[in-house]
């Protein structure tokens, strides 16, 4: 039973009615020789699919598969740090040329045509306008941006030639869901 004292302290009135006993077993000969089961071996199983696990279950790739893996991960390293320095340098430019401009908001005025697809941008950015033209400078920011956005694309679509060429039908199909959904994200907003 348990008693609340004055010092907020809980106690416990009842003493253990226990005792700790420790026995000794006598040690057995077995037929079995179990040292050699707990020493850990460098063995390593083959598996169906072309991956290894050695003893201590571990798992081990095999070249290919790391190959693959640091392919895609150089991609969208530098994927991602090509866009942004795209987006930087012509973020930069902008200010240069036209940081100085008031912005005037008493106008809406919606996006330009050059920009409602990948291929105007691309246009807009290669076209033989003034080189320090606000429109060119703007489409030089959402070239970079266009960048970043297709850097996981570009992975998805490596990654589905991949698990096509190791015949991995699996990863395929679940490949191919999501360079369905990307591609129909991207088609859609232009039906």
């Amino acid at each position: 039973m348990y008693k609340f004292n004055s010092s907020f302290r809980w106690t416990f009135l009842a003493q253990p009615d226990i005792e700790v006993v420790t026995l000794t077993l006598p040690k057995k000969d077995i037929d079995s020789n179990i040292e050699q089961l707990e020493q850990p071996s460098n063995t390593v199983a083959q598996l169906p699919n072309s991956c290894d696990i050695d003893v201590n279950k571990n798992l081990t790739k095999t070249s290919s598969e790391q190959q693959l893996e640091y392919l895609l991960s150089n991609l969208m390293k530098y994927g991602v740090l090509i866009a942004s320095a795209v987006v930087l340098l012509g973020g930069i430019l902008y200010l240069i040329h036209h940081g100085a401009e008031p912005a005037e908001y008493h106008f809406f005025r919606g996006e330009p045509s050059e920009f409602r697809s990948p291929t105007g941008v691309v246009k807009a950015v290669f076209s033989g306008s003034d080189a320090y033209d606000g429109l060119r400078l703007r489409a030089i920011i959402q070239l970079g941006l266009l960048l970043l956005i297709a850097t996981p694309i570009v992975r998805v679509f490596i990654s589905l030639l991949a698990f096509l060429i190791q015949r991995e039908f699996i990863y395929v199909i679940v490949t191919l869901l999501v360079m369905t959904s990307l591609i129909y994200s991207l088609v859609g907003a232009y039906y």
